[in-house]
């Protein structure tokens, strides 16, 4: 036999057979279909919702609390039957002033007179900061001074510009409740600095 020629075989028909078995596509029993779990898609799917998640996080937990706005012109052209408080609170970079029945309360909350009735006291820190505790025990006090004050609830904050939000949000916890948990005025106006 030369070089580059082969000898030509012919095929029995059991080979052929078996080439022509071979040959053809598998068809695959429905329990077998699909072999491999394509997971892309579930896996975008979960991407995208913890995408909307992480993005949603900060607004979950921002605080709130329920304010009324002041109401104009007293509503009544009446005098009040009883005296009432009618208590503002200043907040200004010193400290507290506070104001009750149309006058400055003194330093310590025992009298009417001129000055901040809370001023700022020292951190655990040991720098300045505002004093909570002090203005709560005189809030609280204004509010025992009379049977007259017992009932009300409203008090009016103000706040200089330059103070801090979380100021002015620690002041209205301290003007809402003691610690201990009794209501001093829970309903905390807001109103502008002159």
């Amino acid at each position: 036999m030369a070089e580059g020629e082969f000898e030509k075989e012919e095929l029995t028909a059991a080979q052929r057979s078996k080439i022509r078995r071979l040959a053809q596509p598998k068809e695959l029993a429905p329990d077998e279909e699909g072999g491999e779990l394509n997971i892309v898609p579930f896996l975008d799917i979960v991407m995208n919702v913890l995408m909307f998640v992480l993005a949603t996080v900060s607004v979950t937990f921002t605080s709130s609390f329920d304010t009324s706005p002041p109401k104009r012109g007293g509503g009544s052209a009446r005098a009040p039957t009883q005296p009432s408080l009618n208590l503002t609170v200043t907040v200004v970079p010193e400290g507290f002033s506070v104001k009750a029945r149309g006058g400055n309360v003194a330093p310590g909350c025992n009298d009417l007179g001129p000055g901040l009735a809370v001023g700022k006291g020292t951190s655990s820190e040991g720098r300045p900061d505002y004093d909570y505790a002090q203005l709560t025990e005189c809030v609280r006090k204004l509010k025992h001074l009379s049977d007259d004050f017992k009932d009300e609830t409203q008090v009016a904050l103000t706040a200089n510009p330059e103070i801090p939000y979380q100021v002015v949000v620690r002041t209205t916890d301290a003007v809402r409740r003691t610690e201990e948990g009794e209501e001093l005025f829970p309903e905390v106006l807001f109103g502008v600095a002159k």
